[in-house]
């Protein structure tokens, strides 16, 4: 048997449930996306969103200065940690901690060539170096063991692009990047609430009836004007013929 639509056309059941199961599956998978998104929102704003926007508040030097190590430490314990250029991990405490200390100048690390570390005016002395802002981070891209091997240890007193914030001097890190750090915040952002958002809004014009009824009104009042404006344009038309 077949339903008889508005316009003429059958209908079928098949086509009818099989609509209703695609709008079932849809809405599943919308409502499945709103909650994730909530959650990646959640999530990204600690390991994301707050980092970005402290460096952006840092006020990093977009180009590259020249630094040396001037010390290096390893220590292990949560008394003595009380700092560290590198923790892989940003919710827990440092229970090993490497502590690197720099000098650095303002002359560009491009233009320094060979020039010698002796008799240098450093414009910052023994200020602690970190990682990133945070001074932590994550595995593959953060890795302290590598971090200390390339600016620790032998490598003491060899020159080395760095970065130092030109709102606190004092702080230097060894990687950043302007436009790298404003695409995360902004992907960070607008991904998760653009799904959310999305979501929402198809599943409340589905399910929410006074939100149906708000958007087909307003298509019927576009479509079917008040008759007093009927009668005002036919009052116009008059008036133009009349003169």
């Amino acid at each position: 048997m077949g339903a008889e639509g508005g316009g003429g056309g059958i209908i079928t059941t098949d086509v009818v449930t099989l609509m209703e199961k695609a709008k079932f599956y849809t809405s599943l998978c919308l409502g499945t996306t709103a909650i994730v998104s909530v959650f990646a929102f959640l999530f990204l704003i600690p390991f994301v969103v707050d980092p970005a926007i402290s460096t952006i508040m840092s006020d990093y030097n977009p180009y590259a200065v020249t630094c040396i190590s001037v010390s290096h430490t390893y220590e292990e314990g949560l008394r003595n940690c009380s700092w560290s250029s590198c923790r892989e991990g940003c919710t827990t405490a440092a229970l090993r901690c490497h502590k690197i200390l720099v000098n650095y100048t303002r002359v560009p690390f491009s233009e320094w060539g060979n020039r010698s570390t002796d008799n240098v005016a450093w414009d910052v002395g023994d200020t602690k170096f970190y990682v990133n802002t945070e001074g932590c981070g994550y595995p593959p891209r953060v890795n302290c063991s590598e971090f200390a091997k390339e600016f620790g240890y032998k490598n003491l007193m060899k020159p080395f692009p760095c970065y130092y914030s030109r709102t606190y001097p004092e702080m230097v890190v060894a990687r950043y990047s302007w436009e790298e750090n404003l695409r995360h915040l902004i992907l960070s952002l607008v991904v998760p609430n653009v799904l959310f958002g999305v979501s929402i809004g198809v599943l409340s014009y589905w399910y929410c009836p006074s939100c149906s009824r708000a958007c087909n009104r307003k298509s019927y009042a576009d479509k079917y004007p008040p008759k007093e404006d009927e009668h005002e344009d036919e009052d116009d038309y008059y008036e133009e013929e009349e003169y």
